[in-house]
């Protein structure tokens, strides 16, 4: 992993199908930095570490009633948005009652993924 250690957490997030869950993450910025076939790790070399397994047993992912999720937060939220205005259910990014200005979509697996950045740091 090129990325110097430091104390964090990383997700290792299960996918039934490994290679549009890369191709996914690519569109929000991770690139692969290590592949173990069923294994890969992604980074976008700024403090995104994320590890995609496809190794979990037939049925641990339902797409539809994915209870995973992951939160990204990045300061420009709304330059990620019009990158993925595409991929996006047609909400543009807000600011949310728990103070976060933020937008979500859905992984090829159904898993949450949400990008925001507080709004009380919003110029």
């Amino acid at each position: 992993m090129p990325e110097q250690p430091r104390h964090c957490l990383v997700a290792i997030l299960p996918c039934t199908d490994i290679d549009a869950s890369t191709e996914f993450y690519g569109r929000i910025g991770l690139s692969v930095q290590s592949d173990h076939g069923r294994y890969r790790i992604l980074s976008d070399g700024k403090g995104w570490p994320l590890h995609l397994s496809s190794e979990a047993p037939q049925g641990w992912v339902v797409p539809g009633r994915n209870p995973n999720g992951l939160y990204l937060y990045r300061q420009d939220v709304d330059g990620l948005a019009n990158i993925l205005g595409k991929f996006l259910p047609g909400d543009r990014p807000e600011h949310k009652p728990w103070g976060m200005y933020e937008f979500a979509l859905s992984d090829p697996d159904g898993t949450l993924v949400r990008i925001g950045w507080p709004s009380r740091l919003m110029s």
